[in-house]
């Protein structure tokens, strides 16, 4: 083979300074991360990445955790996988709306009609909302997130993350939309979706049905108000409540079937106070003896115990809250006295604040108020995203099923939850809890706007009423359809909504419904079956904590109905990331931080290294510190690729001399360590491990290895002898320590990596510990560390008496079992420890020991 001279192209000045947008620029143009779909299964790793929700800004948390997943991406792209790593966009639901509503000062009302020329306010006020109808509204909606979507595509691209833009989705666009209406028809044909009239957690402010994955519990002021309740015999009932506003949809009193102070009363009725209702006593084992008197009222419906109580005792329904928040204006059939009716006139209308303070104050007036009310704390269910407590109101929604009233399909979600590989592993128990807790279906259906809309009309009858029992479905062909505008088959548009006619599914998919089928709409489902097959079930989902009750759960609920099998191998949970005090960020508590600027300051791989750093599951702080050392570390690697280029010289070729002597052969067999652990830990999708090695060995490596070979590798014939032992040897350190900092520092590394090498590191393979073993032959990692402790030793002693390191020594004395050690590369101390002589002298001690002589002059 013919030595032929390699040319590098190292600039006089490295630096930072505009290398995002060279690189961003040139992996663009090459096609460096595109996916090669020709290669088989075997040969893909496929990655259901996260969409963020288009609904704002990115937010640190975001760069924190797709660094996570990029490393991983790149890892296995250099291991010679063809990576399939698309890129989605959230963008339908509530937050949308909610910002379209604030952007443009509008808010959607569906009773008016679509008004082609329609232009937003030129000054939008979110105080004085103009409205504008849902076809409108939907099209300020696409409009904004398509700018969102521009802005988020930048903020990743300058953080390097090695996405094929050729692959990208949104989940409200046709290929979506087409996606989430299928699979919910093929819910329904297998009964697995459904419809029910049901008490439904409901948001007075959005007007809309909330799932149990959506809710949270805050704490809130509130009082225990004493009630009496009449018995036949003209005795009393005394109760406890915290909903005296809802006494009108009281349907029955409940106590345990253990409580004797209650057995006598159970099966009679009681009379309510102030409407004069007669109510039954029943009994049930969820009633609290402990709890209050012991006895409670069942309204319908103040707490999902009430749903509890009211479905198995099998009671009647008396709601009185509206889907408004607001007391209905016509009381319970039961409320038939004048007196009662009366009483109800004055809560008809008023809020459920108003509402409980009228019925206080006529409690009060009766007599039928017992003391005064006892002030209390406790924890009150709200919308995540809402601002007022949830009610319950009577609903018509679509569900589908997931365990919370099946124990086969519990049974089967936990299982599938123990086939995937966790990381880590006791994120699992999280999955499980929340599986096992489940207590009802998943609620799919929302009363919003902007987002996929059910496939569903129905007939209606010569009075127009729906049948609701025979939905009219699409044929699958037709999908996407949105039955607002649309006309169902046999049916014109002018029988909407018309007796005999039809009328439109008026609801939409909650965005969990269209994102838990990810995997398949980015994998091309029923689109590209080859693409499809190529990479479903995905390798890697990776994820947050928080969102493994819906997203996860969601996702694996929708695989195992409609393919048999979960949708991935492995999932990777992230940790949330915490502010300087310790507090999860969230936009709620105002502390969020964004990146571009953290980045701009920075750098990117410097934001990469910090993000790095915090392993998955792992609470992270927000910490720039860590990023001046990530800035330290790319900058150290741009002068120690410069200094190694530059020793190896202009004469270096592709056939490099062979590593000949101990110390550069303890270094590579150092490096081989550190490239096995470094590939074990991206294996076990432990990347912050990797890094650790990597950059420990960097460290020693340009501290100690430089130092000691330098004055070695400077000398010397080009192509034999000790220096081309040691310049062969830098280069192949070079070589591997830019693979090994390519998931990380993308930039930097790709960056040196041109100065000597054709083509992209991140087209080159990982580096294989094989590999460093064969060219290190015999060599002893003990040999480096040995030697690099007695440099160390002269060091220090020059440094407390305040000399240069150039400084001459006069004579240096090392002691110990393992000297060989060191003595084996004795002319690279004496070299680079300016020592004029240097004695070995063997001991029984296992602990080092070197004395340094200076001479007298300088003592």
């Amino acid at each position: 083979m013919t030595n032929r001279s390699r040319s590098f192209r190292v600039p006089d000045k490295p630096s930072l300074d505009g290398i995002e947008a060279k690189w961003v620029d040139v992996w663009d143009e090459s096609g460096v991360y595109h996916f090669d779909r020709a290669k088989s299964r075997d040969e893909i790793f496929s990655i259901d990445t996260p969409p963020p929700t288009v609904s704002g800004a990115l937010h640190i948390g975001h760069a924190f955790s797709y660094t996570h997943t990029d490393t991983v991406a790149r890892f296995q792209r250099m291991r010679g996988k063809s990576v399939f790593y698309p890129m989605g966009w959230d963008d339908n639901g509530l937050p949308t709306e909610r910002r379209v509503q604030n952007y443009y000062g509008v808010r959607c009302d569906p009773s008016i009609p679509y008004d082609p020329d329609f232009s937003p306010p030129a000054k939008p006020d979110p105080k004085r909302q103009v409205s504008i109808s849902r076809r409108n509204f939907i099209e300020l909606c696409d409009r904004l997130t398509a700018e969102d979507e521009k802005v988020f595509e930048n903020v990743w691209r300058r953080l390097g993350l090695s996405v094929d833009w050729r692959y990208t989705y949104a989940t409200i666009d046709d290929t979506s939309r087409a996606a989430a209406q299928r699979a919910f028809l093929r819910n329904l044909a297998r009964g697995e979706a459904y419809m029910s009239e049901a008490p439904t957690l409901w948001d007075v402010t959005f007007r809309t049905a909330v799932a149990q994955a959506e809710l949270e519990d805050r704490e809130r002021p509130s009082a225990f108000h004493k009630l009496a309740f009449h018995r036949a015999d003209g005795g009393q009932v005394h109760i406890e409540t915290t909903r005296p506003e809802l006494l009108a949809a009281c349907v029955a009193l409940v106590a345990h079937p253990d409580d004797e102070r209650y057995r006598d009363l159970v099966g009679q009725t009681v009379r309510t106070p102030l409407f004069g209702v007669e109510v039954p006593v029943k009994a049930h084992h969820l009633a609290d003896p402990e709890k209050g008197s012991g006895i409670a009222m069942i309204c319908t419906f103040g707490d999902t115990t009430d749903v509890t109580w009211w479905r198995e005792l099998q009671l009647e329904t008396r709601a009185i809250v509206g889907w408004d928040g607001r007391v209905v204006a016509e009381p319970p059939a039961a409320i038939t006295s004048e007196e009662g009716r009366l009483a109800y006139g004055r809560l008809a209308g008023a809020t459920v604040h108003t509402a409980r303070e009228r019925v206080v104050e006529m409690l009060r007036e009766s007599g039928e108020l017992i003391g005064d009310p006892t002030p209390i704390t406790h924890p009150v269910k709200f919308y995540e995203k809402g601002d007022k407590p949830l009610e319950i109101v009577t609903t018509r929604q679509w569900y589908i099923r997931n365990g919370g009233r099946d124990t086969d399909i519990r049974e089967a979600l936990l299982s599938r939850g123990r086939e995937l590989a966790w990381y880590p592993g006791h994120m699992r128990s999280r999955y499980e809890h929340w599986v096992e807790g489940l207590n009802g279906d998943w609620l799919i259906s929302r009363q919003r706007f902007f987002g996929v809309p059910f496939p569903v009309w129905y007939s209606l009858d010569g009075e127009g009423n729906p049948d609701y029992e025979a939905p009219i479905v699409p044929d699958e062909a037709a999908l996407p359809v949105d039955p607002s505008s649309e006309a169902p088959a046999g049916y014109t548009e002018d029988q909407r909504g018309r007796p005999g006619g039809f009328m439109g599914d008026p609801d939409i998919m909650d965005t969990w419904a269209t994102s838990s089928l990810t995997p398949q709409i980015a994998g091309g489902w029923e689109r590209d079956n080859d693409l499809f097959e190529r990479v479903f079930p995905m390798d890697l989902r990776p994820q947050g904590q928080d969102i493994i009750r819906t997203w996860l759960f969601a996702t694996v609920v929708r695989s195992h109905f409609e393919h048999g099998t979960v949708p991935w191998r492995s999932t990777g949970i992230s940790g949330w990331i915490l502010d300087p005090d310790r507090k999860k960020m969230s936009k709620s508590k105002g502390n969020v931080v964004t990146p571009l600027d953290l980045l701009e300051r920075y750098s990117s791989d410097a934001v990469r290294y910090w993000a790095a750093s915090g392993r998955l599951g792992t609470d992270t702080a927000l910490d720039e510190g860590q990023m001046k050392v990530g800035r330290r570390l790319s900058i150290k690697i741009l002068n120690a690729s410069k200094f190694v280029l530059s020793v190896a010289g202009e004469d270096a070729t592709d056939a490099p001399a062979a590593v000949t002597e101990p110390l550069d052969r303890a270094m590579l067999a150092a490096l081989s360590e550190v490239v096995e652990d470094a590939t074990a830990a991206f294996e076990a999708y432990d990347h912050t491990r990797a890094l650790e090695h990597t950059e420990r060995f960097f460290w020693e490596f340009c501290d100690d290895y430089l130092e000691l070979v330098k004055a070695r590798a400077y000398d010397g014939d080009a192509t034999t002898g000790a220096g081309a032992s040691a310049r062969a040897a830098l280069l192949i350190a070079l070589s591997a320590l830019q693979r090994l900092f390519a998931p990380f520092l993308p930039f930097v590394a790709d960056e040196v990596w041109s100065w000597w090498n054709e083509g992209s590191v991140h087209a080159a393979s990982w580096p294989d510990a094989a590999e460093f073993r064969a060219a290190a032959q015999d060599g002893d990692p003990a040999v480096l560390a040995t030697t690099s402790d007695v440099l160390r030793a002269v060091r220090k002693a020059k440094s407390e008496r305040k000399l240069s390191m150039r400084a001459e020594v006069e004579r240096v004395v090392v002691r110990g079992k393992n000297v060989r050690n060191a003595q084996v590369a004795e002319g690279d101390l004496v070299a680079a420890g300016r020592a004029a002589e240097l004695d070995f002298e063997i001991t029984g001690d296992s602990e080092l020991t070197v004395d340094v002589v200076l001479p007298a002059s300088d003592a």
